[in-house]
């Protein structure tokens, strides 16, 4: 028996699991054997909440390929959110930079459909701003999409607070369906959407979804202050030393020393200290193996008592 639990995202009827999958690494790390192994323990974990975009994977568009092929048989269990708007590098035709247009959005949505084999999207994101199209024109354009019964819900990604607010407005003045989500960067380690994002969310009703929750594994519990990183491990890559060079160890160590005076790892800590914000709905976590679902989806399982929190706050203020 699973010991996730579920929040409703944000003001709507949208229930999804509190620690999410994302799926950057179906279709790029992942072959379609080693996603099934994985969706297979997201299922056995609870998980509900499944996230990809469009431009995922090796070439775009593999990890919705490979997701669809997995979630045959049980796709109406889960809650299925893909995302539009990168760059696709013209595998959704010339999208003339303009990947809030009308004419791009049917496009890229019925692309997905179809990668998905599936006939609905459960969230379909906004996966970026394009500051060039109206956002009346891309609200229009998503909004017929839920009408058609094509897009259940609409969420948005990379958005600043007051492009929430100015998305808010122009659906409500026009009577067109709102974003119900937020999907950002958010971590104990960054946190800047707590600026104006995050409150642009609790004022208007939207549920927000963190990603990279333990910072490309900085918040794994795999990395130590002057210390070699071991063989295999993502950081371990040249490339990646200047990350661990500038990291905050300080705040990482007193975060591990947090989990640990409660039993808790740092992972835990990570995921769970973000499933306490009031406004988050649910963490999305990468998985490349059954044993970081079991992992994540444990970390979602602690509740933070208030005591908790306020320490938490006041470890990170």
């Amino acid at each position: 028996m699973s010991d996730m639990s579920y929040r409703r995202l944000g003001a709507s009827g949208l229930v999804v699991s509190v620690v999410g999958l994302g799926c950057n690494n179906f279709g790029r790390k992942l072959d379609a054997d080693g996603t099934r192994e994985v969706v297979d323990a997201a299922f056995d974990a609870g998980i509900t909440l499944f996230d990809t975009a469009d431009v995922y994977g090796t070439p775009h568009g593999a990890s919705e390929e490979v997701l669809g092929a997995a979630l045959k048989g049980r796709r109406d269990e889960i809650v299925l959110a893909t995302k539009f708007g990168m760059d696709m590098e013209g595998i959704n035709g010339n999208d003339f930079d303009a990947r809030g247009s009308r004419r791009y959005i049917v496009r890229a949505a019925e692309a997905s459909l179809r990668r998905l084999e599936t006939d609905y999207i459960d969230l379909y994101q906004m996966h970026r701003p394009d500051e060039g199209t109206p956002i009346d024109e891309t609200l229009a354009a998503l909004d017929d999409l839920v009408r058609s019964g094509k897009v259940r819900y609409l969420g948005n990604s990379n958005f600043g607070g007051w492009q929430i607010a100015d998305a808010h407005w122009t659906a409500s003045a026009g009577s067109l369906t709102p974003f119900i989500s937020a999907q950002n960067q958010y971590s104990l380690l960054h946190r800047e959407v707590e600026d104006e994002v995050v409150p642009a969310c609790e004022h208007f009703g939207l549920g927000f979804l963190p990603f990279f929750p333990l910072d490309s594994g900085l918040l794994s519990g795999k990395y130590r202050r002057g210390e070699r990183p071991a063989a295999g491990t993502r950081l371990s890559q040249e490339r990646y030393q200047r990350w661990l060079d500038d990291a905050d160890w300080d705040t990482i160590e007193a975060l591990t020393a947090f989990g640990a005076e409660r039993g808790h790892s740092l992972l835990d800590v990570a995921i769970a200290g973000l499933a306490a914000r009031p406004a988050v709905a649910s963490v999305i976590a990468g998985a490349t193996s059954a044993e970081q679902i079991q992992a994540n989806a444990a970390a979602g399982a602690w509740p933070l008592s208030a005591d908790d929190v306020a320490a938490l706050d006041s470890l990170l203020n």
